[in-house]
């Protein structure tokens, strides 16, 4: 499941990237690196007064077979710079939705270059490939992303006191 994206832009101010999307399971020594960049971005969830294990998340993700959850990262040549996972459910309240889009993230330094709109690209080739007719995504940071990649508003919603839109794509 490789993918390439480059923008004269991107190529103009930090050079060109071009990234390779591949399973997690594939590249389950990152799951270290990884935990530790969940941890940063959602403290809430992963930290220590967390209510999840980042670690636990990232090797369910990395699992392989045939069910969900599936996870994928890319890599810059060797250096893994994003990491995505389709799951089955993601907010209690829409169980009757799937699959998810969830824990698209990106490295710090490597974002605004197309690496997070690859990762979703590659969630969105599994989900059609598993036969779903459609994808959800809840998010409070990447609706821009989620609109450039033609989703779709279902609705907004509150979550543990934060405001999230949920979004779906039809495949």
């Amino acid at each position: 499941m490789p993918g390439c994206w480059q923008s004269a832009a991107a190529a103009d101010l930090r050079g060109p990237l071009c990234a390779a999307i591949e399973p997690l399971a594939s590249h389950r020594d990152a799951i270290v690196e990884l935990s530790s960049w969940f941890e940063q971005e959602w403290p809430e969830w992963y930290g220590p007064a967390g209510r999840a294990s980042a670690r636990d998340d990232l090797c369910a993700y990395a699992a392989g077979g045939p069910g969900l959850p599936f996870g994928v990262v890319a890599l810059l040549g060797d250096e893994v710079c994003g990491v995505a996972a389709l799951r089955a459910e993601s907010i209690a309240s829409h169980r009757h939705l799937a699959p998810w889009a969830t824990a698209l993230l990106v490295k710090t330094s490597r974002r605004r270059r197309g690496i997070g709109s690859l990762l979703l690209e590659a969630l969105e080739r599994e989900a059609k490939a598993r036969r779903f007719a459609e994808i959800h995504c809840a998010t409070a940071s990447a609706e821009s992303l989620l609109l450039r990649r033609n989703w779709l508003l279902h609705e907004r919603i509150a979550l543990d006191g934060s405001a999230l839109g949920v979004y779906r794509k039809a495949l």
